[in-house]
């Protein structure tokens, strides 16, 4: 079976790794065109790219991916099946190409969590599971027909970091699987149930401020869930803190305190007052340094009880 495989991030890697390992095909990887990044804005290669690379493998950086030189090339590699991973949407004069079709692995049990970013947001709303699906791709995004799906638990103390990695090699095994079940022509779809679905949408900066007026676990998993990027923050005195990690406190201390209003700051323990409830703070950062635990920072950085996070 001749495979083209698409993808771009940390996420995909252990997919192609495991196709490798199981001396599939890789007739080309598409991955994302070098961009400058950094404050030298040094060219960087995509992590597939890097890898691809070593493994000798053809590489193919479109720019546009209707752009007809494109569709032609990939056409002229006459692919059995596209292998799509943490990439872009595909255009339908791309995923139709091959003739076992197109698939691709989505960081949720789909139809929950459709869109960029599954993993954040299932956090965020204090999912305790999720999983990852493969599904045919169709032109609606998210929305194809499922092949075969794996559920992951999640801590009630994981960051997005953490499932990232954990999904990642969860998926690598079910994109595995997948191929076998199309290779041998028992593959069994069904489709998704639009009335069960969910969106995930892209997160942006502003997305990420911490809003103290929620309760502790609203404002934990919130937290957890943008960790370690995009990084939820809040401001104290217009200087930015991010925050890394933090513990739920359902108890008040003081309930004189306003929301974001530091309850404890003693050294080695930070509290901080939420709409109902404590957070402790574990990680953060201030503005142009490094992340540092919570001891390390309150010997440097002077917080009081009563100082108010958020202004």
């Amino acid at each position: 079976m001749r495979i083209v495989f698409m993808g771009t991030p940390e996420f995909a890697l252990p997919s192609l790794q495991i196709l490798l390992r199981h001396n599939l095909s890789i007739v080309a990887v598409v991955t994302a065109p070098d961009r400058p990044q950094g404050r030298g804005r040094r060219i960087s290669f995509s992590p597939i790219k890097e890898f691809a690379l070593r493994k000798h493998l053809p590489v193919l950086q479109p720019e546009h991916l209707k752009d007809p030189s494109f569709v032609t090339m990939l056409s002229s590699l006459q692919p059995d099946l596209i292998v799509v991973v943490a990439f872009r949407i595909l255009p339908k004069e791309v995923f139709e190409i091959p003739r076992l079709g197109s698939f691709n692995l989505h960081a949720s049990l789909l139809p929950k969590y459709r869109g960029a970013a599954p993993i954040n947001w299932a956090i965020i709303n204090g999912e305790q599971e999720t999983g990852v699906t493969t599904f045919f791709l169709k032109e609606r995004v998210d929305t194809g027909s499922i092949i075969l799906q794996a559920r992951v638990r999640i801590g009630p103390d994981e960051t997005a970091g953490e499932l990232h990695d954990k999904l990642s090699e969860v998926g690598a095994e079910i994109v595995l699987q997948t191929i076998r079940l199309i290779e041998l022509g028992k593959v069994r779809t069904r489709m998704q149930d639009d009335s069960l679905a969910s969106s995930a949408p892209k997160i942006f900066k502003e997305d990420c401020r911490i809003d103290w007026h929620k309760n502790s676990q609203q404002v934990h998993d919130f937290v957890r869930g943008l960790s370690p990027q995009p990084c939820a923050w809040t401001l104290h005195r217009g200087k930015l803190l991010r925050f890394f990690r933090t513990k739920q406190i359902s108890w008040d201390i003081h309930r004189d305190l306003r929301p974001g209003a530091i309850a404890d700051a003693e050294e080695g323990g930070l509290l901080v007052q939420t709409g109902k409830g404590l957070l402790s703070i574990l990680e953060l950062q201030q503005e142009g340094h490094k992340p540092m635990d919570v001891a390390e920072f309150l010997r440097g950085y002077r917080l009081g009880v009563g100082d108010e996070l958020g202004e």
